[in-house]
This record gives structure tokens, C-alpha cells and sequence, in this order.
């Protein structure tokens, strides 16, 4: 298995590609880009380890941190590609508040996508796990998005109750 905060030995600028396929998404949306976070990659790490060899998704339940997961074949995606599966999202977004943004009523057919271009996340830091089938990508956020009420892209609101899609 491989697996690190920069990720993937296969892949040496792992951090730079899902980086910036983050912020090409955010800066679509007219939102301030993203800074990599060496912490965040650190605890995606350990989750994504956690993760692979199960051959299926779970979120950490971690409340400090927003966090999208990923799984697919194994050295078959790039970074970028994978980040593009969240971001393809954006075709059932529609501007709202959280969780009433999806074009199909469900919010989770939008919330990997509403993570990545939350306006007051700031930081992101992500890592790729390996077995023998599959590639696990864990990408975690700072401060965490998809908080019930706020609009992801408009002004900062009151927070209110969220754990809604993190």
C-alpha cells in the first residue's frame, strides 16, 4: 500500500495537481483560493490508510475538518481527475442555502462539490492510499464547509447546526 501527505511516489507533484484542480473550481465560483495544508494531509493520510483494503467509503465523523472521499481504480485516475469527480457536482448545484442548493433535492448530489468552493474554507490538504484494487482519496478542509443555513458562496452567515455532508 502507498500512502502519504504528498501521496502517490507514482505521482511526485500530487499536492500541486489536486491544488489546483481545487482551486480552478473555486476560482470558477469567484471564491479565494485555497492554501495546502501539511496537517490536513497528514490526518487524510491516516484515514485513507484506514480506509483502503475495504473496498468502500466512510467518513471519519471528524467535526473540526470538512472531508470528501474518493475511491476508484487503482492507477487508473490522476489527481486532477479525481478531484474533477466532486466538481462534475456543479451540474445539479443551484445557488442556496445549504442544504437546499441541489438541483435533484438530494444534498448529497452536491456536497463534495459545495465543500471544495466553500467561501470561508481556506485550507486543504489531501492523500491517496493504495491496495491491490482500488485508490482511496481523502481530501480534508479548513475551516469545514456545508454548514445547514449558509450559502457556500455568498457572505458568511450565522453558523448554525452542521455536520450535514462533512
Amino acid at each position: 500500500m502507498t500512502c502519504g501527505p504528498a501521496a502517490a511516489q507514482d505521482a511526485p507533484n500530487f499536492a500541486g495537481e489536486v491544488l489546483a484542480a481545487h482551486n480552478e473550481a473555486r476560482a470558477d465560483m469567484g471564491v479565494p483560493p485555497l492554501k495546502w495544508n501539511e496537517k490536513l494531509a497528514a490526518d487524510a493520510a491516516a484515514w485513507a490508510q484506514r480506509l483502503s483494503g475495504h473496498a468502500m467509503l466512510r467518513h471519519s465523523g471528524v467535526s473540526d475538518q470538512g472531508e470528501n472521499l474518493w475511491l476508484g481504480t487503482r492507477d487508473y485516475f490522476d489527481a486532477a481527475t479525481m478531484v474533477s469527480h466532486w466538481v462534475e457536482e456543479k451540474a445539479q448545484y443551484h445557488a442556496g442555502r445549504f442544504p437546499d442548493n441541489s438541483t435533484t433535492g438530494n444534498w448529497a448530489d452536491v456536497g463534495h462539490y459545495t465543500q471544495i468552493v466553500w467561501r470561508t474554507t481556506r485550507e486543504v490538504g489531501c492523500a491517496r492510499a493504495s491496495d491491490a484494487t482500488l485508490d482511496y482519496l481523502v481530501c480534508r478542509y479548513s475551516p469545514p464547509g456545508n454548514w445547514l443555513g449558509e450559502d457556500p458562496v455568498g457572505p458568511a452567515g450565522r453558523r448554525m447546526a452542521g455536520t450535514a455532508g462533512r
